[in-house]
């Protein structure tokens, strides 16, 4: 018989019939503020559970299964959750961690699809090759994550925090990073040949200084308004996309194809390398 206690009251919250609580059965439980630090709970179900505040920093999740979990205010610092299943196709079905602590989790190949985690601190967690479709990220501290190979195709990330965050080879079709800081962020490949992908993306007023872009794919993408001082878009496609307004001191558009690019009242005279077609009107 394992005791599943709260984290301050040190209350018995549940007792669970089993020897380990890896591969347990914990789902329909009401486990808010539980202390879970540490543990190993590697392959347990915990559907629909209650984890909400819970103490879960450097606890093994691995492969566990948290489809309708809410985790809202839990702490998981330093957790593993490789492989972990918090997804659904429908967002009602997905976990909530709305204002979650994940610093420095592994989240490597898990199932985000459609899942809350807005206004949460996710600073150097790891996501690679994770599936964060229509994942609301929004106004969540990414800063120093690694994110490559991830799919956050229409993910919302609105005023999210992406400093020196590592996008190589990242889907970001669609995703909303309006007034995102994304400063020095990675957005090439890993591959010889390989690109980014951030095609029709809302990159309105983000501030992308010193960005890495080089090959990126963003066709249709808006970049009104947004700050691409000191970033490199060598060979980077964005046809129909608006740059509007932009700044682009400095940025290098060698070799950018920017005929079907809206450039009015950009400050293109200040990018290095820039190849604008001489019909362009309304340029700075």
């Amino acid at each position: 018989m394992i005791e599943i206690r709260n984290k301050e009251t040190r209350e018995v919250l549940e007792r669970v019939a089993a020897e380990q609580l890896a591969g347990a059965d914990l789902r329909e439980l009401r486990l808010a503020g539980a202390d879970l630090a540490g543990q190993d709970l590697r392959l347990t179900r915990f559907d629909n559970t209650d984890l909400s505040g819970a103490d879960l920093r450097n606890a093994r999740l691995d492969g566990a299964v948290l489809h309708g979990v809410r985790l809202n205010g839990a702490d998981l610092t330093g957790a593993s959750l490789v492989d972990a299943r918090l997804g659904a196709e429908h967002r009602r079905d997905a976990a909530d961690l709305h204002g979650c602590r994940m610093a420095e989790a592994n989240l490597t190949r898990a199932d985000l699809r459609h899942v809350r985690m807005c206004e949460s601190d996710l600073h150097q967690a790891c996501f690679e090759r994770a599936d964060m479709q229509d994942a609301d990220l929004s106004q969540s501290d990414l800063s120093g994550a690694r994110l490559c190979c991830s799919l956050m195709i229409g993910a919302d990330l609105r005023r999210s925090r992406l400093q020196g965050t590592d996008l190589r080879d990242a889907h970001l079709n669609d995703a909303n990073l309006a007034g995102s800081d994304l400063r020095g962020a990675d957005l090439t490949s890993r591959q010889v040949d390989g690109f980014a992908v951030i095609n029709r993306a809302n990159l309105r007023n983000a501030d992308l200084r010193g960005a890495h872009m080089v090959r990126v794919w963003a066709s249709g993408t808006d970049f009104a308004g947004a700050d691409l001082s000191e970033a490199d878009l060598t060979h980077a496609v964005i046809s129909g996309s608006s740059m509007r307004h932009a700044t682009l001191t400095n940025t290098n558009l060698d070799r950018v194809e920017l005929a079907t690019v809206n450039l009015r009242f950009a400050n293109v005279s200040e990018a290095r390398n820039a190849d604008v077609p001489s019909f362009k009107r309304d340029l700075r």
